[in-house]
């Protein structure tokens, strides 16, 4: 059969191709249509080219329907609707990666689970205990993603920092009820007013240099650092006197760091409607449409919070 699908160039640019995809082997499924996340992966690829080291490869968030079941999976049957794939509208994926999803009316767009189960293993991280004060440093999708979780959790304080107003917006809206824009406020006077509130533990989303150094100055002595967010690059620094007189910890909560199987958990949270996607998915596109969306992403629109590639 025909796939379509695409990879990156090494300027970033997007190259939409075909290749015949042979049956399911042993182990395997053929999975077909869905839809596909968009990860910030992509986009810093898109950036950067082959200057992003390693580079995003072809889509890792997707969801389709099983088509064909290869020899010895017993697990799934076809039509079964399952997390698995990239960017591909036709797919052979193995059995034991491909995670089934309860019957659900939600569309596809809405059951981008694989970031959902990096966002279970960043809570993970946390070690909440009832009464902690958590800051949550950037409200992008992932940091909206963690919001909802921690918002089940009895805390003292929820309190959320970025430096773009629209998305504090809608995490008061998901229900955080204190968020400050760091781009208008003095930085120095709030982090002294948090560091005064001995803050438990403070989840680092943005990916960036600033957003670790603002962890540091305003986590309590003792406290933790989930340093969530991937500073893509080679280099990163921090102050190794804070860090030491500090004594806090700080813990890289990436997927590779999970301390349990988070695909399950993800699923059951997007089941029950804990963790609610419909707010967050901002745009979609078309297979065939990517690299224009793309391009309106990287140029910089404010409204993006997370896209989704529909697969056909």
């Amino acid at each position: 059969m025909s796939n379509k699908t695409l990879r990156y160039l090494d300027d970033g640019s997007i190259e939409l191709f075909e290749q015949v995809v042979s049956d399911p082997g042993e182990n395997e499924v053929q999975v077909e249509g869905g839809a596909c996340g968009i990860c910030s992966w992509d986009v810093v690829t898109a950036k950067l080219g082959n200057q992003m080291h390693p580079m995003a490869p072809p889509g890792h968030e997707g969801v389709g329907y099983v088509a064909k079941i290869g020899a010895g999976v017993t697990d799934f049957k076809e039509g079964d609707r399952v997390v698995g794939g990239g960017f591909a509208n036709i797919r052979n994926l193995s059995a034991q990666r491909v995670f089934k999803i309860p019957e659900s009316d939600l569309p596809d767009e809405y059951w981008i689970v694989e970031p959902v189960s990096c966002a279970v293993t960043g809570i993970d991280h946390c070690q909440i205990q009832p009464g902690n004060r958590i800051v949550v440093v950037g409200c992008g999708f992932m940091g909206l993603l963690i919001l909802q979780g921690l918002l089940r959790y009895p805390l003292d304080d929820l309190i959320v920092l970025d430096i773009v107003q629209s998305r504090l917006d809608l995490a008061q809206q998901l229900g955080v009820g204190e968020v400050y824009n760091t781009a208008q406020v003095d930085l120095s006077d709030l982090s002294r007013e948090l560091k005064s509130r001995e803050i438990d533990v403070v989840v680092d989303t943005t990916g960036s240099q600033a957003g670790l150094d603002l962890s540091t100055d305003i986590v309590k002595r003792g406290g933790r650092i989930n340093l969530f967010g991937w500073l893509k690059g080679q280099r990163a620094s921090f102050d190794p006197t804070k860090w030491h007189l500090g004594g806090f910890t700080v813990v890289n909560s990436a997927p590779a760091s999970k301390l349990r199987d988070t695909f399950d958990p993800a699923i059951r949270l997007i089941h029950k409607g804990i963790i609610d996607l419909k707010p967050l998915v901002t745009h979609t596109a078309t297979l065939q449409d990517y690299p224009s969306l793309m391009a309106q992403i990287v140029a910089g629109d404010e409204s993006y919070i997370k896209g989704v590639v529909t697969l056909k």
